[in-house]
């Protein structure tokens, strides 16, 4: 199930998109940060960005040049800013492509489709590769030496948002929230919990020592 991130503060528009799209297959994670909304757009690990130019404490033309220094997801840039000048800024920063509010239902979709078909995300294995692990994010498998085992839901998106970010200190914060992104409170032992599984997962393929505990900070691969 393609996932999409969506970056929109209006809260009625955010309730109809995530609404539109979860009767529609996708899956629907929505910023509620938006002082950090490229960096939780990465985290999420998205097939799809649908991102608001006009934000608070930022602005969406910033946000879409920030993901797009480190990522290829595609961006749809959706906005009542409808002047040539922002859309062609948009295009510019590195955005795929362009709606304008208010969107009929049935186009969005199309242009949701199209760009996820153009992208391969919706049908295609998507793989990440970093010290001689492989993840497929489609099959929700991790490979290794010949050796290939099947993740959980929460392995699967833990191993991810690590390999996403190979090489840096991932927060326990920015993990819980990649996990349960909501208000419910959940139990800083838990996402402990959830690694110490993901290390013994991946222990049975031959992968020890891969995650690496930075005490007081979070994990990183």
């Amino acid at each position: 199930m393609p996932r999409i991130y969506v970056i929109e503060d209006d809260e009625a528009i955010r309730r109809e998109l995530g609404e539109l799209l979860a009767r529609n297959g996708y899956e629907v994670v929505c910023c509620d940060d938006f002082s950090r909304a490229a960096s939780l757009a990465l985290a999420a690990v998205p097939d799809l960005v649908l991102l608001d130019l006009t934000l608070p404490a930022t602005d969406g033309q910033l946000v879409c040049r920030e993901i797009r220094a480190t990522s290829q997801v595609p961006i749809i840039v959706l906005t009542s800013r409808t002047a040539e000048a922002d859309e062609v800024v948009a295009m510019t920063l590195g955005a795929d492509d362009f709606v304008a509010k208010p969107y009929s239902s049935q186009v969005l979709l199309a242009h949701v489709a199209a760009l996820l078909r153009r992208a391969g995300s919706a049908v295609a294995a998507q793989t990440l590769e970093h010290g001689g692990v492989t993840l497929d994010l489609a099959r929700s498998t991790a490979s290794y030496g010949g050796k290939t085992i099947e993740l959980t839901k929460n392995e699967l998106r833990i191993l991810a948002l690590l390999m996403r970010r190979a090489g840096t200190i991932v927060s326990r914060e920015d993990l819980m929230r990649e996990l349960w992104a909501s208000d419910v409170f959940v139990d800083d032992n838990t996402l402990t919990v959830n690694v110490n599984r993901l290390r013994a997962t991946l222990a049975k393929i031959g992968v020890r020592d891969y995650l690496v505990t930075h005490r007081g900070q979070g994990y990183s691969v």
